[in-house]
């Protein structure tokens, strides 16, 4: 397989800057892979750090990332040029302190970026191709033949949404408010909904309430509607409250509702309070005389891998469902723009290179 010596790349230059460049195909070492980028997705932590700018550019950034092996480095085994793969970006060491204690996302060799196309690893995937350092082989996924690359970048978003989930103590028939119905809020209703649980979907946006019922919730509320307290507590009235609450939009309004309909030794689980800084006012009686457990949950779960495969592979959660809106990658600060600014039929944006425009 030819591969060149040059590729694009969307590169990362200042804040709110990103550029379409030629780039040298990433060089790889004895123990390492060279994967050709087909899909990658646009996640809310790429955006935040590209609006905000909260690292140092140049850098490439994507990791949702899926493509095709196209060198192998002499000492691998196991990978083979030609095979197709969803790569994830960080994967622990599973003997530190953190790991011990299964707080993967606190892993000092979690937190390096093993996939890079240039620059300071950032994960690469909004360019050509990538090179996958030897720390996080582990953490790469077979597609199976009737599987879409599509289905391959989505691993790491469900991943993580999974991880969450499991952090929960639900039991089946427990009633759970999801607040936010984007991309990921959507996971986790479908996911919780394959697990038995009864969701409640909130959100401002009508169309997202439609979809929320499309993807198993049994209720749906906007979350500005004067009836949203009445209503939940009515839905929740046997149990005295929800069972638990997770909170998929950055929003203290949202955990300040939860709170309040939540029943005693209850949760609540953050998921997208990301910003670091921001200060919420909290009653913490709510907390230690009420047990409503507030939780947070941050990236993915490497020991739940195979368990994402198998739920995504199969279609028992069919994620290519969740896909509506594919960019070139020259359109990558297009494809961004969308995802931090949705639409009402928006939901998860991927840049697709079989629809690149100027180097096909």
């Amino acid at each position: 397989m030819r591969i060149p010596k040059k590729m694009q790349a969307i590169v990362y230059r200042a804040k709110n800057d990103l550029r379409v460049e030629t780039v040298p195909v990433p060089s790889i070492k004895a123990n390492e892979l060279l994967v050709k980028v087909a899909v990658c997705g646009i996640c809310p932590t790429d955006i935040k750090k590209i609006h905000y700018g909260t690292l140092p550019p140049p850098r490439i950034f994507g990791h949702e990332t899926a493509g095709t092996i196209v060198k192998v480095g002499a000492t691998v085994k196991g990978f083979s040029v030609g095979q197709r793969v969803g790569l994830h970006h960080h994967v622990p060491c599973l003997t530190c302190h953190a790991c011990r204690h299964h707080a993967f996302a606190q892993c000092p060799t979690y937190k390096k970026t093993g996939i890079t196309a240039g620059f300071e690893p950032a994960g690469g995937g909004y360019a050509e191709y990538v090179r996958v350092m030897d720390f996080v082989l582990p953490g790469v996924v077979p597609i199976p033949k009737k599987n879409s690359m599509v289905e391959g970048a989505m691993l790491e978003p469900v991943n993580t949404v999974l991880k969450a989930v499991k952090l929960l103590k639900l039991l089946k028939g427990d009633t759970v408010l999801v607040a936010g119905q984007g991309p990921i809020g959507l996971l986790f209703t479908k996911i919780l909904t394959l697990n038995g649980m009864k969701v409640i979907g909130s959100d401002l946006l009508e169309a997202r309430l439609v979809f929320a019922k499309d993807w198993g919730a049994q209720w749906t509320i906007r979350a500005d509607a004067a009836t949203f307290t009445d209503r939940v507590r009515q839905i929740t009235k046997v149990n005295g409250g929800l069972d638990a609450a997770i909170i998929a939009v950055p929003s203290d309004a949202a955990l300040a509702q939860a709170q309040q309909l939540l029943r005693g030794g209850g949760e609540i689980l953050l998921f997208a309070h990301t910003k670091r800084g921001a200060i919420s006012q909290q009653d913490l009686s709510t907390i230690c005389v009420d047990e409503k457990q507030l939780l947070g949950s941050y990236s993915s779960d490497f020991l739940l891998q195979k368990e994402v495969a198998q739920l995504v592979f199969s279609r028992k959660l069919d994620v290519r469902n969740l896909v509506t809106h594919q960019f070139p990658l020259d359109e990558t600060d297009q494809a961004v723009d969308l995802a931090a600014h949705p639409k009402p039929e928006s939901l998860k944006i991927v840049v697709n290179q079989e629809l690149n425009h100027s180097w096909t």
